[in-house]
């Protein structure tokens, strides 16, 4: 068998060095897997795969292997551990659904956890196995020969030598292999270079791939030059073409495999049992082993290959899982010191198997008791850390590789992965190698004691920053492993014991830091301390304690025993100088106060980051939070004077408070520093075994203070917090009690406030505060109680009682030193010597005080007087002058903002003094407080009449101005009422003459906007859009007959023009805009927020994206003679005006033939305006054309003027549909920046354009125009009435037909009376004409009978049979009121945008109708617009003239195929777009993402599956598979979409990633929140935190309205413009 496969494996791979793979795989399957086959079921393999399903049963463990980036669930609830994770289809199966659950992204290599018994709670399935089924007896042969096969080849090297019968022809293949070392580019770049390929072909050349097949010397002379290209060689090798291919084959086999031991649980059994069988050969291991080892030198698609085999048989079978963690166990320490070595991500290395071994708690247990695994890990971290042990046996970090330091760091995780879950039943062995283990780690903890020691420096500054990160990095690596071990020996009390001793051992035994004098004896107020002197300032210092802090938590546990304490006892004999142990705690606390207190400044920022993050929540509870406790051991211990004394000589103040030293600024600080640390010591007794408070206590406290600060969002509070082993903070569990939530608006995040009968816990000295948060959180809280008219004295809470074996911490605070120190800091305020105090000295003193009180008013409630030790208030003539030196402090001025909290004290006092003497306190002490309580409420009485007289006297002065004004009010109704409200006509209302000035932003001068004045210029945006298209991905090509003379219905690519609304001088714009030129040309990646090139920039008020102005022009008044226009009116029909138009077009077209005609026009408007409008005016058409066309700047173009009038009736479209979409009235809801769109766009673009271009092409244009309503006009080029958008055919057409008054230098305008019904007849034909479009193209439209046929319906049913009879295709059974249903639906729109359109061109104001409802307008519109109430009726009043008119509409080709269906057609009115609809639960976005499938690509690497919420779609983004070509430039994905899909313009959900990207052009981008919440009100990019995320409409309608407001690139532009771009993201490749 063997031998078959060596001489056919040759004959199939490898045969050059681009093969096709579909016809390799077809020929390996025939010619070399079916023989195989045969021979494992001993017949045909389909029949034998049918008998063996029939008979065989499949385990129902999932172990669905996960690739890199792909979305995995823990369930909170049911999990055992964090690692217990789910894959897509197994979560969305499961009762962890509607549990608390975390989803993340998978780093690649782990495995699904459905159907493993131990690694849920509740909620899994239940898998189970088989025996071996019996009869097939070749499987085990088979995959003895085809795995040792495929191992011997995958470990093959290129210093191997060939064995001869594998040599059968002369040729080499040099191959290239890639790393993590080199990028991407410079593999390509290296290709290019050495074997001569092009850039595209280089790109298949990844990974490792055969670069060169020949002779040895060839491949030799390509190895040579590839490698000298690099500094840093890449990796490349020799090998034969033998062995090439039986590698390949190999690779092959392992998918074989998994396919073949997917059928059977037998199979799989076999398989393991080979896989881990010992070799024959003694020096051989068995031959997974042989695979592990050799790790670390395979290439990537090998290791995967291993790895998901490993994945699919060991891991799925608990027995041959635990013989193969035994195995791995064994070669533990080889296989990390290779992945230390290695050139690969973790994921792909052999070492990632250990979270799938390590985290099962019987084989965790099994390992330690077998392996000794404890032990095992941390000797491979000792010998890999040797090399930076010191000549003190301690690490020193100098000059570390950092890449190599962080995969040591690594192996910490395996520690943690095998603590993860404590026994709850322990044998002898177990303890035995638990503590054999635990004496290594102090080893380790050993080597970290007392590490990277810093000395203070003097005179000058230090030269280079010692390293730090480092020693930081391991300490936090360490933090929940030391939380581990303590939870084990906690849990038997004989481990505890003995654990406890040897962390004693082990401290006692360290000879950091020693002294460098004999012990002396100090004194102070008749008590001797005997102690060596020691000074911070002078001696070495370590931040780093491990030992001690481990034996700070592991004393914690001990004094609860109810055990004899033999280790306790131990402990006591050998030493009973507990100075000993507070000693080192203690060094670091006054090391991190002299900082504090900048007596370190020399000593560089690396100590100043030591010691921030000794007090940060990612390391205190293991070293600050320890350092406290031991602290508070030593202070139950020892003689609490003793205690007090040997803190003021380590804080280098025993002078200063035991004599008359001269002050200092640096000893003030200590001396409160100094009572900061007494305050902790005495009042922070949140810590289970401190006193009786569980876990969620001290969550409930924390999250108080840290809402005390300001009110928080849910994921502030998390950072917040720490976390426990399984990444846990317990916020859940206390957050309902402590605060109360308020949830998000459209922007922001919900917040979390503090409750009200919560706050009496607030400690203004809490000891997690940073000084910032100190002083937030004191300044909020007395803001808070000035605002309920409180004092403003914050209190000491009310501490919960120490536990008894520390009870006698208490006595610190009525102890003599205490006393005395309190006393000398009291006496020196009240002498007001200003340098030898401050007033936080004296707040934390009469803090101390406050503790003091509280504690013997405390312990008076609870005894009887006899009974109580604790004596603050007259225990002695020192703590009786405290209370006279209080009384003293009222009165000076310097104190003021303490007042309170010492009138505060001063009651205590009292209080105190009262419960001692057995009276009643409430007499003595209600008297002040009622004083002051009475004075505060006289205030706010008063204060509140005087609000009221206020209110009162304002009330009054309206209704006098009402009165004595009654006239004004009365005239306003029926002025406004009295105007005719309509603007097309001859009974059109006359314009409103209004005086307009407007203020400049720039220069904030006024100027009346006049038409020989300089102009005015409005900031405008113009861009290309898709919001009213349906046809996605359709371009106009500018070459087209119809566009951009005739817009598509469809309306497949409009101009946008935007603005908001802010108004310049035009020279003081020209001058902004040369500035922010020159400016922003020196900016960093200034090209990312601005496009310099194409003109544009920033709004100098609202920072808006502009590109360019419009100018102002003022609306000229106008009044008809109505008489006059009667008269006219009875003479010009609507035949004779479609007949004189037609003559003077004509007329025109023959007389305008020669050249020298363009400029003329131009010249009459420069006199009727400034130069300065028309420069501007020429200045905003071209950039219109340019935008619009997206062609260069051209202003003699003859296609300028049309794209202006496109653009006017693209931004009225978009406008109105805006307002329809919103239910919003036409004209009562408009907002500044719209208002301004259309106002400003009205007084210049639509009226004006037309004079800037030739008669000629005005004339051309207007035939075009009427060529498509008129049938005399009509040519073969002229689109059909399908084919034309009939509201921007009336603009042109209003637009366009002044120009046919116009004589060569002479200034003509048509009159007022002609204009009226040019107007009328133009809006009565396309009327007409959009009419009968509506009726073509909809008709699929149901029967609809019944109902009372009025005038309306019978006129409707006249012209579809007109319109039925000149097509006659049109359907027979459609009833007249489902015709004129029809009609009105249909034509509404155009009626709406016709009515912005002339509101803004003649100045007219609407009727009030139009302003105050949005339902039931077809009416008022009609009114408006001089039409009749019924459109239909404008077919009754121009039958004759019509009925031509519909025969040649009718009879277009166009219509004819629209009506077979053979044409797509535009239904009216048009279907609004919208975002595509996103499911609620995010989980099932991500279901869609993780069953998506690149297009251009095979391989299994990980993808950014981005969908596009315009239309759908899903891309591969940021992937080179998928690059395509725009515009000659490679692009990405999402970019090549959003030029078809959006015109440029983008917006889409990276679903992985759980962020928005917004896309405005190949250059510019930005990301936006997504518009998923979790329960807690805000967004989670990147699943950070994992937690359920679910739709917010408000959100997701926003980012609805920021598309259809075209606002997307204004956003861009300010994201950009707030964010300090320093390097630069290739947003084209996205």
């Amino acid at each position: 068998m063997l031998r078959f496969v060596v001489e056919q494996v040759p004959q199939i791979y490898c045969l050059e060095v681009e093969s096709n793979s579909q016809e390799e795989e077809e020929v390996v399957q025939s010619h070399l897997l079916q023989p195989l086959e045969c021979f494992l079921f001993g017949e045909d393999p389909q029949a034998g795969l049918e008998k063996l399903q029939q008979g065989s049963a499949s385990s129902q463990l999932c172990g669905r292997v996960f690739k890199e980036g792909e979305t995995v669930y823990s369930c909170r609830d049911c999990a055992i551990d964090p690692t217990c994770v789910l894959c897509m289809d197994c979560f969305q199966d499961s009762v962890h659904k509607g549990h608390r659950y975390k989803m993340h992204a998978s780093s690649g290599g782990g495995f699904c956890d459905c159907g493993d018994l131990e690694a849920w709670k509740t909620g899994n399935q239940t898998g189970w196995t088989s025996e071996i089924e019996e009869g097939l007896k070749n499987i085990t042969i088979l995959f003895q020969v085809l795995l040792r096969y495929a191992t011997d080849l995958l470990v093959w090297e290129e210093s191997y030598e060939l064995a001869a019968e594998l040599v059968k022809e002369d040729t080499y293949y040099c191959v290239l292999y890639n790393d993590e070392h080199h990028s991407y580019d410079h593999v390509i770049y290296t290709l290019q270079r050495s074997v001569q390929c092009d850039h595209s072909e280089a790109h298949t050349h990844t990974g490792r791939r055969a670069v060169k097949r020949g002779k040895l010397r060839s491949c030799q002379q390509a190895k040579d030059l590839i490698r000298h290209i690099s500094l840093q060689p890449l990796r490349v090798e020799i090998l034969h073409s033998a062995v090439m291919a039986h590698q390949s084959f190999a690779m092959r086999l392992g998918t074989w495999f998994q396919q073949i031991i997917g059928y059977s649980v037998g199979f799989r059994q076999v398989f393991c049992q080979v896989a881990l069988e010992p070799s024959s050969e003694g020096d051989q291991p068995s031959l997974i082993s042989r695979l592990m080892l050799h790790d670390s030198r395979l290439y990537k698609g090998a290791r995967k290959f291993i790895h998901e085999l490993i994945f699919c048989s060991l891991l799925m079978e608990t027995e041959y899982k635990r013989r193969f963690a035994i195995e791995f166990t064994k070669h533990y320490k080889q296989l990390q010191k290779d992945y230390t070595l290695d050139d690969h991500e973790r994921s792909i290395s052999i070492t990632a198997l250990s979270v799938q071994i390590f985290t099962v708690p019987t084989l965790a247990r099994q390992l330690i008791e077998e392996g000794n695994v404890i032990k095992v890990i941390v000797d491979t971290v000792m010998e890999l850390l040797s090399e930076h042990l010191d000549a003190n046996h301690r690490f020193h970090f100098q000059g570390y590789n950092s890449d190599k330091f962080f995969r040591i760091q690594v192996i910490f995780h395996d520690l943690r992965y095998i603590l993860i879950s404590k026994p709850s039943l322990w044998t002898e062995e177990l303890r035995t190698q638990f503590l054999e283990g635990f004496r290594v780690f102090l080893g380790l903890l050993h080597c970290m004691q007392g590490m990277e020691e810093v000395k203070r420096q003097f005179g000058q500054h230090i030269e280079v920053e010692p390293e730090w990160e480092a020693g930081f990095s391991i300490q936090r690596q360490l933090r929940h492993i030391l939380v581990m071990f303590q939870d084990w020996c906690s849990s038997d009390e004989t481990v505890l014991l003995l654990s406890f001793r040897e962390c004693h051992r082990s401290l006692m035994r360290c000879n950091n830091q020693p002294f460098q004098s004999e012990a002396t004896d100090y004194y102070m107020c008749k008590h001797i301390l005997h102690v060596s002197p020691y000074k911070v300032s002078q001696e070495p210092v370590s931040i780093h304690l491990p030992i001690s802090r481990a034996l700070a938590g592991e004393e914690n546990h001990t004094v609860h025993l109810s055990a004899p304490m033999d280790s306790n006892v131990y402990v006591l004999q050998e030493s009973c100088d507990f100075t000993w142990f507070a000693e080192h705690p203690l060094r670091c606390v006054v090391l991190a106060a002299q900082v504090s207190a900048e007596m370190w400044r020399r000593n560089g920022l690396s100590l100043v980051s030591q010691v921030y993050y000794y007090h940060d929540v990612k390391c205190r509870d293991e070293m600050y939070d320890k350092d406290v406790i031991m602290l508070q051991i030593a202070a139950s211990k020892m003689d609490p004077n003793h205690f007090i004394m040997l803190i003021l000589q380590r804080f280098e103040l025993f002078d200063v408070f035991n004599g008359s030293l001269a002050s200092k600024d640096q000893w003030n600080r200590l001396t409160e520093e100094m009572l900061y640390l007494l305050i902790i010591i005495v009042g922070e007794r949140y810590v289970p075994g401190i006193s009786h408070v569980t876990k969620e206590d001290v969550t409930m406290r924390e999250v108080i203070h840290l809402l005390c600060i300001q009110p928080m969002a849910h994921s502030s509070l998390v950072k917040g917090l720490p976390e426990n082993e399984s990444h846990e903070t317990g916020l859940e569990t206390v957050i309902p009690k402590v605060a109360t939530f308020k949830k998000p608006g459209v922007s922001g995040h919900g917040l979390y406030e503090v409750k009200k009968e919560c706050l009496p816990e607030f400690n203004p000295f809490f000891f997690h505060y940073s000084k910032s948060q100190h002083s937030k959180a004191e300044d909020a809280q007395k803001k808070r109680r000035t605002q309920e008219g409180s004092d403003k004295a914050l209190r000491p809470p009310v501490p919960p009682p120490f536990c008894p074996a520390f009870s006698s911490i208490v006595h610190l605070l009525c102890c003599d030193i205490l006393i005395h120190i309190l006393r000398r800091v009291l006496q020196r305020a009240v002498e007001d010597r200003a340098t030898y105090w401050t007033e936080a000295m004296i707040q934390r003193s009469l803090h101390l005080i406050g503790q003091g009180l509280l504690e013997e008013k405390a312990q008076l409630g609870a005894s009887t007087v006899e009974q109580v030790t604790f004596d603050f208030t007259i225990g002695s003539e020192h703590s009786k002058s405290v209370f006279h030196l209080l009384s003293k402090m009222t009165a000076l001025p310097s104190l003021e903002a303490q007042k309170d909290m010492i009138k505060w004290t001063l009651q205590m006092f009292e209080m105190v003094k009262c419960l001692r003497e057995k009276s009643s306190p409430a007499a003595s002490m209600s008297i002040v407080p009622d004083k002051d309580k009475a004075e505060r409420k006289r205030k706010a009485e008063a204060a509140k009449l005087h609000r009221q007289k206020i209110m009162a006297q304002m009330s009054a002065m309206q209704k006098n101005f009402i009165e004595s004004h009654k006239m004004l009010y009365d005239n306003i109704l029926p002025s406004s009422t009295s105007k005719l409200c309509v603007a097309v006509g001859p009974q059109r209302g006359s314009t409103p003459a209004e005086r307009e000035v407007l203020t400049c932003i720039l220069c904030q001068e006024e100027q009346e906007v006049q038409a020989r004045s300089p102009a005015m210029v409005l900031t405008a945006c113009v861009q290309r859009s898709t919001v009213l298209t349906q046809c996605r991905g359709k371009t106009l090509a500018n070459n087209e007959t119809m566009y951009p003379l005739f817009m598509p219905p469809d309306l497949a690519v409009g101009t946008h023009t935007g603005s908001c609304g802010h108004v310049m001088h035009a020279t003081c714009w020209q001058k902004y805009f040369e500035a922010v030129q020159n400016t922003t040309r020196n900016r960093l990646h200034a090209e990312l927020i601005i496009d310099l090139e194409n003109g544009e920039y920033m709004c100098p008020l609202c920072k808006s994206l502009c590109n360019t102005v419009v100018p102002l022009i003022p609306l000229e008044p106008l009044t008809l003679n109505y008489e006059n226009a009667e008269l006219v009116g009875q003479l010009l029909t609507l035949p004779r005006w479609i007949q004189i138009l037609s003559a003077r077009i004509k007329g025109l077209k023959s007389v305008t033939q020669g050249p020298g005609k363009d400029s003329c026009y131009l010249l009459i408007f420069r006199r009727k305006y400034s130069d300065s409008i028309a420069e501007m005016l020429v200045v905003c058409a071209t950039t219109v054309h340019r935008v619009g066309l997206q062609t260069g700047p051209n202003e003699l173009c003859p296609t300028v003027p049309i794209m202006s009038w496109n653009t006017c009736a693209f931004t009225i479209q978009a406008i109105e549909n805006l307002l329809q979409e919103e239910d919003k009235t036409l004209f009562g809801s408009l907002q500044n920046r719209q208002v301004g769109q259309i106002d400003y766009r009205g007084g210049t673009v639509f009226d004006l354009f037309s004079p800037i271009s030739s008669e000629g092409f005005i004339t051309v244009t207007l035939l075009s125009f009427s060529a498509s309503l008129l049938p005399t006009m009509s040519s073969e080029s002229t689109p059909s009435i399908l084919e034309v958008d009939f509201f921007h055919l009336l603009v042109g057409l209003v637009l366009a037909i002044p120009a046919l008054y116009q004589e060569e230098a002479v200034d003509l305008q048509p009159s007022a009376v002609s204009s009226a019904y040019n107007h009328l007849y133009i809006l009565h034909l396309v009327t007409m004409a959009h009419v009968v479009q509506v009726l073509l193209s909809s008709t699929d439209d149901t029967a609809v009978f019944g109902g009372e046929e009025g005038q309306a319906e019978r006129a409707a049913v006249e012209l579809y049979a007109a319109v039925s009879q000149c097509t006659g295709g049109l359907r027979s059974d459609v009833s007249g009121s489902s015709v004129a249903d029809r009609v009105r639906r249909g034509v509404t729109p155009f009626l709406r945008c016709a009515a912005l359109f002339f509101n803004c061109l003649t100045g007219v104001p609407p009727p009030e109708e139009l302003s105050i409802t949005s339902q039931g307008q077809l009416e008022a519109l009609c009114s408006y617009l001089a039409l009749p109430c019924d459109v239909f009726q404008l077919f009754q009043e121009h039958r004759g003239t019509v009925f031509p008119l519909l025969q040649r509409w009718c009879g277009h080709p166009a219509v004819t195929k629209a009506l077979k269906g053979e044409m797509q057609t535009i239904s009216y009115p048009r279907k609004r777009n919208r975002l595509i609809e996103l499911p609620e639960d995010y989980s099932a976005l991500l279901n869609q993402a993780s069953h998506f499938q690149c297009p251009n690509s095979t391989d299994d690497e990980r993808k950014h599956p981005t969908l596009c919420l315009f239309c759908g779609t899903i891309l591969c983004s940021q992937s080179t598979c998928c690059h395509s070509q725009l515009d000659g430039e490679e692009v990405g994905a999402c970019t090549a979409h959003a030029a078809t899909c959006g015109a440029g313009v983008g917006m889409f959900l990276r679903i992985r990633e759980c962020e928005m990207v917004l896309m405005a052009s190949k250059t510019r981008g930005s990301t936006y929140p997504a518009p998923y919440l979790d329960d807690y009100g805000e967004t989670d990019p990147q699943l950070g935190r994992g937690n359920p995320l679910h739709l917010c409409p408000e959100r997701y309608r926003k980012l609805h309205q920021l598309w259809q407001q075209h606002c997307i690139l204004e956003e861009i532009a300010r994201s950009l413009e707030v964010v300090n771009v320093m390097f630069a993201f290739e947003w084209q490749m996205l």
